[in-house]
């Protein structure tokens, strides 16, 4: 059996994210020693683990709650696992649309720049305050 700080620096999340999973249902409710201490077994520390990957994928905690459901059923089909994952891959693929769009953006306010101007004649703020000028749109 483990301790919550055991399971926090074995698994690299922190001792109120595991207390916020356990009051919204992703961990179950651990033992307690007579102290009232928690107490974790091996089981508790691999949920914990699976739910820690799934969010450094960017998972979103409902789609882990539903992936965790899934893993209560083996024999069950993965064809609903498949499609939490695949629109999470959209919804990746998406967010990289937007930041390829933010980075071009900035590549055109950033090369608006003449270094060595005052603030008052400064493109990037005349860009950010009249979108569009810099390029000559109006």
């Amino acid at each position: 059996m483990f301790s919550i700080g055991e399971v926090a620096r074995a698994t690299g999340v922190k001792v109120p994210t595991i207390r916020y999973y356990e009051t919204i249902g992703l961990l179950d409710d651990p033992g307690r020693t007579a102290g009232n201490q928690r107490r974790y077994g091996q089981g508790e520390v691999d949920r914990l683990a699976f739910i820690r990957h799934a969010r450094d994928l960017g998972f979103p905690l409902d789609a882990v709650r539903a992936l965790i459901r899934l893993s209560r059923h083996p024999g069950q089909s993965c064809a609903d696992a498949d499609k939490i994952a695949a629109d999470q891959l959209a919804a990746v693929r998406a967010r990289i649309a937007r930041l390829k769009r933010l980075e071009s953006e900035l590549e055109r306010i950033a090369g608006c720049c003449t270094s060595g101007s005052a603030v008052g004649d400064c493109r990037v703020i005349e860009a950010l305050s009249h979108h569009g000028r810099c390029t000559g749109e109006h």
